[in-house]
C-alpha cells in the first residue's frame, strides 16, 4: 500500500469518518483549499479495492519551534534552527482502525519529512497530539515538549538512524 496526494476529483472525502470532528472537517473542507494555496500537503492511503475510500491520511507542512522548549542539549545543537516539519494531522477511518495503518502513514510521513530535510534542511519534526493520542507517537520514539504534553517532537537523525 502506499499513500498519494489527496485528490479531491479522485478521493471521497464525504464518507471518511475517523471520530473526531475536527479531523473530518479539515480532510472534506479545507485540505484541498490549503494545497492549492502551499500552505500544506494531504496525504491519503486508499483502500486496495476502491481507490476512492481514504483509509486514513496525514497532513505536513514547516513550523516554527521555540528552542527554549527543548531539552538543553538539543537547544545547544541546533541554536540557529527555528523550523521543523509538522506532522499537522494525521487519522485512520474508523472502518479501519486496528490494522495497523495508523502506524504505516505515520512511517510514511516521517520518511517525506526526512526527504525534504535532505533538500531543506530542519532538525526537527513535530507532531500536536490528539487527545488519547500521545501514547501512539511516544510508541515510535517522540518526546513531549517541555511546556505541552500534546505537543511533541522526533529529531531528523532519530528517523534516520530508525529508517536504515
Amino acid at each position: 500500500m502506499i499513500t498519494v496526494r489527496l485528490d479531491k476529483a479522485k478521493h471521497n472525502r464525504d464518507q471518511f469518518d475517523c471520530g473526531v470532528v475536527v479531523l473530518n472537517n479539515y480532510l472534506k473542507t479545507m485540505a484541498s483549499q490549503q494545497a492549492q494555496k502551499d500552505n500544506t500537503r494531504t496525504f491519503v492511503l486508499e483502500d486496495e479495492t476502491y481507490a476512492s475510500v481514504i483509509i486514513g491520511f496525514y497532513t505536513l507542512t514547516m513550523i516554527s519551534v521555540d528552542l527554549k522548549n527543548l531539552p538543553e542539549k538539543l537547544q545547544e545543537k541546533h541554536h540557529t534552527a527555528n523550523t521543523a516539519g509538522l506532522i499537522a494531522r494525521l487519522a485512520v477511518d474508523k472502518r479501519y482502525t486496528g490494522k495497523g495503518f495508523g502506524e504505516l502513514l505515520l512511517i510514511d510521513a516521517l520518511k517525506r519529512l526526512l526527504e525534504a530535510s535532505e533538500l531543506v534542511a530542519f532538525p526537527l519534526v513535530v507532531v500536536d497530539a490528539k487527545d488519547g493520542a500521545i501514547g501512539f507517537y511516544e510508541k515510535f520514539g517522540f518526546t513531549s515538549f517541555i511546556d505541552s504534553l500534546n505537543k511533541l517532537y522526533l529529531t531528523i537523525n532519530d528517523i534516520r538512524v530508525s529508517i536504515e
